[in-house]
């Protein structure tokens, strides 16, 4: 039996550990993707750390992980439009191609998605497994590193390019990884003032290299108000929640234009009082963000980066495979960017 090193969560209780497992074979429809470069996801913290939610869905032993990049290591007869050798990386949703949404053209809301990393293997492993149909052939133009994370840059332009942003002032709660590279979203966009909030400076200053035209840290007394009052603007156009904070997105609703939109990718407490008064007279539109549509989405992500949009910035750790527990040691840290974990 051929074998693989892979990160595995192996015990239902804090950590993950590396371990040799099976490399696995494709079936008719498959690819098998020998990994370069994987990243780490706010999602596999959460597993890493078995929080409640990692309790309620995570079946251990499972491979972990689904940002990476890598080559086309072997197919299954039914594939025809690969090829062994070619650079990709893969959309980490499965829709089950059947239900209404999938037949409507709405993948990414199939009501029977599959998420690889976390339903089933991941990609934290020497190899994946992955459907014909969710493989993206990755343009030469596109770095090896920035390919490992356009899995979360894609959750950044469903977000932010959910309504139109030229010539809007754009207001993002959370300038974390995410919320950092929709900053760079608004702006290559056309947006015209970008006002990103966080509780960490580090994080803040990642925000201002993405193009953000003023940063508050609420921790330090600073307000969205005082941002408005600065940039001389009577409310924000568009707003993008990406802190799952109720104070913020509060905040936020306090100082959105009458007819403004909000995308919400951050995943907000179920038990904290809304502010419907201010959703309602001045008629705010809500959205909520799942993953990426399919494949809308990946077309604009790619023609972002070879257009020129610069993601370096949110990019600050890299570490080799065997050092994973550092990558992770700094993401628990939360001042970090991206986190990029090398297989070569």
């Amino acid at each position: 039996m051929k074998t693989m090193k892979a990160l595995v969560k192996a015990k239902p209780e804090k950590g993950l550990w590396m371990q040799e497992v099976k490399i696995p074979e494709p079936g008719l429809n498959d690819v098998i993707i020998k990994v370069k470069k994987s990243a780490i996801c706010g999602t596999d913290l959460h597993i890493y750390e078995w929080d409640s939610w990692s309790q309620k869905t995570i079946k251990t032993p499972m491979i972990i992980g689904h940002e990476y990049m890598g080559y086309i290591e072997k197919m299954g007869a039914g594939v025809t439009n690969l090829k062994i050798g070619e650079r990709v990386t893969g959309e980490g949703h499965l829709a089950c191609g059947h239900c209404r949404n999938c037949r409507r053209g709405k993948e990414h809301v199939c009501e029977n998605t599959v998420g690889i990393g976390v339903h089933i293997d991941g990609s934290f492993a020497e190899y994946v497994k992955v459907p014909a149909t969710n493989v993206i052939p990755l343009d030469h133009r596109i770095p090896d590193e920035w390919a490992a994370i356009m899995d979360p840059f894609g959750n950044a332009t469903h977000t932010a390019l959910s309504f139109p942003l030229l010539g809007e002032d754009v207001v993002i709660t959370g300038s974390g990884l995410i919320g950092s590279m929709a900053v760079a979203i608004a702006k290559f966009a056309g947006a015209r003032f970008i006002v990103a909030s966080d509780l960490s400076d580090a994080r803040l200053e990642i925000a201002k290299k993405m193009g953000a035209s003023l940063t508050i840290n609420p921790s330090k007394g600073q307000t969205l108000a005082d941002a408005r009052k600065t940039l001389g603007i009577r409310g924000f156009d568009i707003g993008l929640e990406m802190s799952g904070s109720p104070k913020a997105f509060v905040d936020m609703l306090h100082n959105m234009y009458n007819g403004s939109c909000v995308s919400l990718l951050g995943i907000l407490p179920s038990n904290f009082e809304v502010p419907w008064s201010d959703i309602i007279f001045k008629a705010i539109t809500l959205k909520g963000i799942y993953g990426r549509e399919m494949w809308e989405t990946w077309y604009k992500m790619e023609q972002m980066i070879i257009g020129g949009i610069d993601l370096n910035p949110v990019i600050t750790h890299r570490f080799p495979i065997d050092d994973f527990q550092k990558g992770f040691d700094e993401m628990e840290k939360g001042n970090c960017g991206k986190v990029i974990l090398n297989w070569d």
